[in-house]
């Protein structure tokens, strides 16, 4: 199918929808987690669907329980970056079980785990997660000076915050550090300033992420993943989590999967068939994060210009 032809038939299945009573007020929905990648993502959808089926969307922020309970209920229509394992029970429960969701079977490969500056393993010597127990190479990270060095390990509702919770415990650092979680947009902000100034910096670091474009990060050295060392039992499963959870070695090799609401297939099926091509280059992954978050470009204009800049992209989701 050429180019031409392709639009062609888009533009008019657009008019059939429309004849047929679909495009109203919020087609579709698209959840919006807290974070710039998966917003930029949110947003790229957004534009594709409405440029090609000529329905109305809306964009809703939400934690990921939240937008899996709502593309459950059939109020929100998409998570466009779920992170496995790291969401595996929200998975398992609507994917597998509910079967009220659908994952894209074209994941973006990712990395997760402790890191620092360069600045600060090459002159703190902070390299490895046993570092991380030793309270005198912490206490560059006691910045408030009540004497308890703090380390950042994720937003909350993060499901890689519980994690990283787990994982202190495990290593033993909670005793040494006071773990502090808060919003990623503040958490990047410290980052930013301290490699400015050469000051130390250590938090939880993943990528894609436009931080490994933006600075020079290295990874906590730790003992590769043993899954026999990890059992990860969520807040929301079960009150005594903490204390019958361990993960004592390095993450698994993440993998990054759009989902959608089953419920696409049946009242949109040209939609839910891109949504089933759709397959981002990881690289824009970490681009999108640096145009809005060090760039301060908005992320409709970024949207608009991604998508009229990766016309070929676009159309390998819609013709495939």
């Amino acid at each position: 199918m050429t180019r031409k032809n392709a639009l062609a038939l888009f533009a008019t299945t657009a008019i059939s929808l429309t004849s047929a009573g679909w495009a109203v007020a919020a087609d579709l929905v698209l959840g919006v987690p807290n974070w710039p990648a998966a917003n930029a993502t949110s947003n790229i959808l957004k534009v594709v669907i409405e440029e090609n089926f000529g329905l109305e969307v809306e964009l809703q922020s939400g934690t990921n329980p939240i937008i899996f309970e709502a593309m459950d209920a059939g109020s929100m229509h998409l998570h466009p970056e779920v992170w496995l394992p790291n969401q595996i029970n929200l998975h398992d429960k609507y994917v597998n079980d509910n079967k009220s969701v659908v994952m894209n079977e074209n994941p973006v490969q990712a990395v997760q785990g402790m890191c620092v500056t360069k600045h600060t393993a090459d002159t703190h010597g902070i390299t490895s997660i046993d570092d991380l127990t030793d309270p005198d190479k912490m206490a560059v990270f006691d910045k408030d000076g009540n004497g308890k060095p703090e380390v950042w390990i994720g937003a909350p509702g993060w499901a890689s915050t519980v994690i990283e919770q787990i994982r202190a415990k495990s290593y033993g650092y909670d005793q040494v550090m006071e773990l502090k979680q808060y919003d990623g947009t503040v958490a990047w902000g410290e980052l930013g300033a301290a490699a400015n100034a050469d000051e130390p910096w250590m938090g939880f670091c993943y990528e894609p992420h436009f931080i490994f474009v933006a600075y020079d990060l290295v990874y906590l050295e730790e003992p590769a993943h043993d899954p026999a060392t990890w059992t990860i039992i969520q807040p929301t499963d079960d009150p005594a989590w903490l204390e019958k959870s361990s993960a004592s070695t390095a993450w698994k090799g993440a993998t990054l999967h759009l989902h959608y609401a089953a419920e696409v297939r049946e009242k949109f099926p040209e939609v839910a068939a891109m949504l089933d091509n759709y397959k981002m280059p990881p690289a824009v992954l970490s681009e999108a994060g640096y145009e809005l978050s060090v760039k301060d470009v908005p992320v409709e204009e970024y949207a608009a210009n991604w998508v009229a800049n990766n016309q070929d992209v676009v159309l390998s989701w819609l013709t495939n």
